[in-house]
């Protein structure tokens, strides 16, 4: 099959042909052939060019002053209808008072004005021009997925108040056209209590989401996404009775992929009062059930730990468990969940160390029947205070995380230290985002390549290892499968095999280990003996059930 082709040029007197050029890059990585004719290039000789060899679609660049670009353009498509060439798909890509001269001619097929964002163009290449005309973009994960590459979905957590203002802001979102995937944020109150709701406290309602509290807010909800771009919608898990949130999600907003962590959402961090030996069975039910479906599974598992300073060995091996324990359940399409910036006090090159021992370990699971996609977010707790600076944090992390080339970028709302995100921080936070997205899409070094990066990467697998097999080791005689038994994992947790500082005084954990950032990794520290312990060291003293910290 022919391949479409297109040619390119900087028309008039114009020598800026780098949006040209770029354009053209991308339509070749999408599958096109072009063709340049560089900067300046006559209208006559343009059309000649067009003549001789038949391009589908003709390219035009023009950033020079306003009037000159009128005159121009207005002599490109007076001579193109004169030799029969107006019937072709031209596209102009100019300034934005060049542009609004370009879209009133009618000329043109797609305008790109300054302010337009890659991903328009993109968009236009992959075939927009039919979305636009009633089509929708892939409605499962994996499908948009590869429908948008090179670039990342992007996902984003929304909820207001009320279950009105929150569709409200979802339409706004969705006309926008910016967000690949609307998080949907329920209030505690929902997430723990929504099929008993005598036990709700009114106190809480709205208290960290939206308070859903029915079937049909859920479906308003949904609704409100289908328009714009038709973004996908997900939805928090259930704190409890999952297996129910599960089924509602899946019929009442077609929820996207399910969000579960193994360990979480139970006596460990206090969002429900579920023993880990009731939790962690129900998470496995929760993973069959949505594999038997064929929805993808993400385990929001090893960050948790690393929100609650856990030793970085420890949240790494969370995420295989997590993994392991997915794809035991059946699941094919996981998503594996890197927040970066986590602890705030982790350095970016250790933090990228950290990342690629999870995705090591992670996917070593992978194969025919359990494929890995990856998913990056900026730290939750380490956003600073005040807008810009919030902003610009949000853009250094997502230049880091394209490191590993995510398949879905989780973008966390710079308004957060003073306000639950609006529809007007979410769009704005898209837009700084992309820009960050598309800078890295030109080219960055390969930072996993540094030697600290990898040095520290092995150094993490190695440690995981030898904490995955301690954890093993505690399963009783006749257990076939240690990284599946509830008994197991929470007898790990209790004896502190899997431990954070955070959770001292939690009757399901030990909360023992301190941690020091010497070097911008979380390490254990032993501060009777001021110092760092390895991992074979610490787990050592915990299997002797000696302190962590010393004496």
């Amino acid at each position: 099959m022919s391949k479409t082709r297109i040619i390119g040029a900087a028309i008039g007197d114009d020598v800026h042909v780098g949006g040209v050029v770029r354009f053209l890059r991308t339509a070749e990585q999408l599958g096109y052939e072009v063709r340049s004719l560089g900067p300046a290039v006559p209208v006559e000789r343009l059309l000649a060019e067009v003549a001789a060899w038949d391009p589908e679609i003709v390219a035009v660049g023009y950033r020079l002053t306003p009037e000159s670009g009128r005159a121009v353009l207005d002599h490109l498509a007076q001579a193109a209808q004169e030799q029969g060439q107006a019937g072709r798909r031209w596209v102009l890509g100019a300034t934005d008072p060049v542009a609004e001269h370009g879209r009133a001619l009618g000329f043109f097929e797609a305008v790109f004005g300054g302010s337009a964002d890659w991903q328009e163009v993109v968009d236009y290449l992959r075939g927009a021009p039919a979305q636009k005309a009633g089509g929708i973009p892939p409605q499962r994960l994996v499908d948009r997925i590869l429908w948008k590459r090179p670039f990342p979905l992007l996902r984003h957590h929304f909820g207001q108040p009320t279950v009105a203002a929150t569709v409200e802001g979802v339409r706004r979102i969705s006309e926008a056209g910016v967000l690949d995937v609307v998080s949907l944020g329920t209030d505690q109150n929902a997430q723990e209590h929504f099929f008993r709701p005598d036990e709700m406290d009114p106190r809480e309602h709205g208290a960290g989401g939206v308070p859903v509290r029915t079937p049909d807010d859920l479906r308003a909800l949904y609704a409100a996404t289908r328009t714009g771009n038709y973004p996908l919608m997900r939805c928090y898990a259930g704190t409890r009775d999952q297996l129910a949130w599960a089924e509602m999600l899946h019929e009442k907003i077609n929820n996207a992929w399910a969000a579960v962590p193994l360990f979480w959402y139970s006596e460990l961090d206090g969002r429900s009062q579920r023993p880990l030996t009731e939790s962690i069975p129900e998470v496995q039910a929760v993973f069959r059930w949505h594999a038997e479906r064929g929805i993808p599974v993400e385990s929001n598992e090893s960050h948790h730990w690393s929100l609650r300073d856990a030793p970085d060995a420890v949240a790494v091996a969370a995420a295989y468990i997590a993994a392991y324990n997915a794809r035991r359940a059946g699941v094919r399409d996981y998503i594996q969940q890197l927040m970066w910036n986590n602890p705030p006090l982790t350095s970016p090159a250790m933090d990228l160390a950290k990342m690629l021992a999870k995705l090591e370990l992670v996917e070593s699971l992978a194969g025919p029947d359990f494929r890995v996609w990856r998913e990056c977010r900026t730290g939750l707790t380490s956003m600073p205070a005040g807008f810009d600076r919030a902003k610009g944090h949000l853009a250094a992390s997502t230049i880091m995380q394209m490191a590993v080339k995510p398949d879905i970028v989780h973008i966390v709302g710079h308004s957060e230290y003073h306000h639950a995100a609006t529809a007007e921080d979410v769009i704005e936070g898209c837009h700084v985002v992309r820009g960050a997205i598309e800078l890295a899409l030109q080219g960055l070094p390969d930072m996993a390549r540094d030697e600290a990066v990898q040095e520290r990467k092995d150094e993490l697998v190695r440690e995981a290892r030898l904490l995955l097999d301690a954890v093993a080791s505690l399963a009783p005689a006749g257990v076939d499968d240690p990284l599946t038994h509830a008994p197991t994992l929470a007898a790990a947790v209790r004896i502190g095999l899997l431990d954070a500082p955070h959770l001292m005084g939690n009757p399901a954990a030990r909360g023992e280990v301190e941690v020091r950032f010497d070097d911008g990794a979380c390490r254990p520290y032993d501060r009777w003996a001021g110092r760092t312990l390895g991992e074979a060291e610490r787990i050592a003293r915990v299997l002797a059930g000696e302190l962590v910290q010393g004496r």
